[in-house]
């Protein structure tokens, strides 16, 4: 017996031997060293940072598996030091890397099939850690490697033991080893587990952590066996009381690892960013990763243009509000923050948070359906083709028009009709039956192409198919969408990109591309900044007026499903959405009680926090503050101011801004000021005459756009007089036509083409 015995000591000696001299090659193979170790450990977790370096998301990107960012030694509880060391490797401070005793022990007890504590030392496990080759079937411990693999992995762990200190042994072990599942280091196990930092772990939190290294996927009562003895070898007893019950309800989890004390205020916004494409994110992130805030290298991080305060601000703004508005069937809201010179995105909120059943949901990407808030860039393409100027009359007046689908009837948000306003009142009244009589002018297809050209991505059909409507904004648009449109507005026409994360040093900024005419844009941004003109529908105290210069328009879509406030100043463009991500209807929201109370709140937080505003005069009527530029050239077209007035006292007598040569005084209520007055048909129309109708019995209408002063209007047909009035019907006649609109002196005030096609009469049958 004690013959067998010595034999078996004697092999270990020569193993031991054996395995020293193979430590010597590893060692010269380069063991990895400490710093190397901890400098290549990443964090499951990325922190995103905003332009000022403060923390404002950490958010998992690693979804294989759950690492938090690596735990220094001195954090870690001395009871899961003293439990670990326990548990794994009693002797860790007296042997070399390898336990030869327990070794021995573990030859002699596996002769006599004896369950011994094993052999397998924490420095040992920690070399199958930095080497996959080591890893067994269980990676950290011995099961299932085979001889070569036991012995390569005890002379790496030699060669361990002789270039690094034992506490940062021991450091990188808790720090690699798999815990239970997916959770990978102590810092995941004790946030996941125990709500807690490492350093708080006590005596009985440390035994379960322990338990969990020598078999991670235990039930909960072998856990809370194997933590028992534990605490017994620790002289702790009493703790065993009711730890299956607490080892039953920790192990059950299935919270992610992370505490309360992370910052938590862009989810929505980092996600975005994690989804964009690499060329949005800087080399210097993709190829390496800088230092945390904490001083702790091994947590990704990614600068953004986010600004924590604003982004705190704009969170906590948007969520009071919505909680006042419960009652009124409302839960989901958002806001995009830009700065208009750069682009980039100061504030993101995509969500109500607790208040909302769709809180995942990123309301600034969600396309929504945009009512009233495409009108400036419908108004601003025919101011800018010259059709119409901003004093232009427009009639507020009922309207039929046949479509496809059959007539198309606009209302206004009040039911009511205002007769004949000009286009500033229009536009800032938000009223909509001038708005549709602008598309037909336009046409539906050539505002389509205008909105493609902003940026509005979502609007996937022809304009044709989405036809009269598109002026009251029955398309689909995401919040991000529509404000950087308006920021287009507020850079005199200039559309860019919106910019998520810093510019690299040296790296060039891409230059805005001119989509609008400078002098539209600025006239349009003009009208949304007076006061006077939208009293109509707004009053002359509404909420949307600001405490500095801004330029702001509202919309609701249909059935009170969707609504907006979007505006810039001469620095920012706010985009607020309100609404329910499930499209259930508000109950009595509108533009001013729903997103602009929001924006209002915003716009005065930055105006107050910058004091970069222009005072308190710029939105009480007094126009002198409009950053428009006046008498020059911006790019585009030169603006000129005129004193003006309107025949009849339509409305008061006012400066107004023009592109230069389409100015004139007074304002009549026919002519439009160089806008379109064929209101029917369409100029390029394409009629089909009905083969089931009798031709005589099929008529088209042709009317003024303006019904109101229109009695003395002459018509012409291909050259021959047909008419007068504001309205005539003509038996429809296969061809191709033109019609034309003549004042009661005979002077040409419009002329559009159109084409009947059917079947063919006989010469002499057609009528005039």
């Amino acid at each position: 017996m004690f013959g067998l015995r010595s034999r078996v000591f004697r092999l270990v000696a020569f193993a031991s031997g054996l395995i020293a001299s193979l430590s010597i090659a590893v060692d010269a193979a380069a063991v990895p060293s400490y710093p190397e170790v901890r400098a290549a450990y990443r964090s499951s977790e990325t922190r995103f940072i905003d332009r000022h370096g403060e923390i404002v998301q950490v958010l998992r990107t690693d979804p294989s598996v759950r690492k938090l960012e690596w735990t220094p030694l001195a954090d870690v509880s001395p009871a899961l030091r003293t439990a670990l060391v326990y548990s794994e490797d009693h002797r860790f401070y007296e042997h070399a890397g390898v336990d030869w005793q327990a070794v021995g022990s573990a030859a002699w007890g596996n002769l006599w099939n004896t369950k011994t504590r094993g052999a397998s030392t924490i420095t040992m496990q920690l070399a199958s850690l930095l080497d996959d080759d080591l890893r067994g079937s269980h990676a950290g411990r011995s099961q299932g490697r085979s001889i070569p693999q036991k012995f390569a992995q005890a002379a790496t762990a030699l060669a361990l033991e002789r270039g690094w200190k034992k506490d940062q042994i021991l450091e990188a072990y808790l720090n690699l080893v798999g815990y239970r599942g997916e959770i990978v280091g102590i810092g995941a196990l004790s946030a996941a587990l125990f709500d807690k930092y490492p350093s708080g772990l006590d005596a009985r939190e440390a035994a379960i952590a322990a338990a969990l290294v020598r078999a991670p996927n235990a039930s909960a009562s072998r856990v809370a066996q194997r933590a028992c003895a534990i605490l017994r070898a620790a002289a702790l007893s009493d703790e065993c009381r009711g730890l299956a019950d607490y080892a039953a309800l920790v192990l059950a989890k299935k919270n992610a690892p992370r505490l309360d004390s992370d910052p938590q205020l862009a989810p929505h916004f980092a996600r975005m960013v994690i989804r964009s494409t690499p060329q949005s994110i800087p080399q210097s992130i993709q190829q390496s990763t800088p230092q945390s805030p904490s001083g702790n290298g091994s947590v990704p991080v990614i600068a953004t243009t986010l600004d924590a305060s604003l982004q705190r601000y704009v969170r906590t703004t948007l969520r009071t509000h919505l909680a006042e508005l419960v009652q009124r069937n409302v839960e989901d809201g958002a806001v995009i923050a830009i700065d208009n010179a750069s682009g980039d995105i100061l504030a993101w909120v995509g969500s109500s948070g607790g208040l909302s059943e769709a809180s995942e949901v990123d309301h600034v990407l969600a396309p929504r359906q945009a009512g009233s808030t495409l009108k400036p860039f419908l108004y601003e393409l025919a101011i800018e083709k010259r059709w119409l100027t901003a004093a232009s009359i427009l009639d507020d007046a009922p309207v039929n028009l046949a479509t496809a689908g059959g007539l198309y009837i606009p209302q206004n948000y009040d039911h009511g009709f205002k007769g004949p306003v000009s286009v500033r009142t229009a536009l800032a009244s938000s009223l909509n039956v001038p708005a549709v009589r602008t598309v037909v002018m336009v046409t539906p297809e050539r505002f389509h192409q205008r909105l493609r050209a902003l940026g509005f991505t979502t609007l996937r059909e022809s304009g044709d198919y989405y036809g009269y409507a598109l002026a009251l904004g029955s398309a689909e648009v995401t919040l991000a969408q529509l404000t950087n449109a308006y920021r287009s507005i507020a850079n005199r026409g200039a559309a860019s990109d919106l910019a998520v994360v810093p510019r690299s040093p040296g790296a060039a900024r891409a230059m805005p591309k001119p989509v609008m005419d400078a002098g539209a844009s600025a006239i349009v941004a003009d009208i949304l900044a007076d006061r006077n003109a939208r009293a109509t529908t707004f009053g002359m105290s509404s909420v949307l007026a600001s405490r500095v210069w801004s330029a702001v328009k509202t919309g609701t879509s249909k059935d009170m499903r969707d609504n907006w406030c979007v505006g810039f100043t001469d620095r920012y463009t706010v985009g607020v959405w309100v609404g329910n991500s499930s499209g259930a209807a508000m109950w009595d929201v509108s533009g001013t009680t729903g997103a602009a109370p929001v924006w209002q709140a915003i716009v005065g937080y930055l105006a107050m926090r910058d004091h970069s505003g222009r005072g308190d005069r710029g939105d009480r009527g007094d126009r002198s503050a409009t950053i428009v530029p006046i008498s020059a050239k911006s790019g585009g077209s030169a603006i000129v101011r005129r004193a003006i007035r309107f025949e009849g006292d339509l409305e008061a007598p006012r400066d107004e801004l023009f592109l230069a040569g389409t100015e004139s005084t007074p304002i009549s209520r026919i002519g439009a000021q160089g806008g379109r007055t064929i209101g029917l048909p369409v100029d390029g129309t394409i009629v089909a005459i009905d083969p089931d109708i009798p031709p005589q019995r099929q008529r088209m209408t042709f009317r003024a756009s303006s019904l109101s002063g229109m009695r003395s209007a002459q018509w012409k047909l291909d050259g021959h007089s047909i008419g007068r009035g504001a309205a005539i019907e003509w038996p429809v006649w296969p061809g191709k036509h033109t019609l034309e609109m003549a004042d009661a002196s005979g002077a040409p005030i419009d002329k559009v083409s159109f084409e009947v096609r059917g079947a063919t009469v006989r010469p002499q049958a057609r009528r005039p």
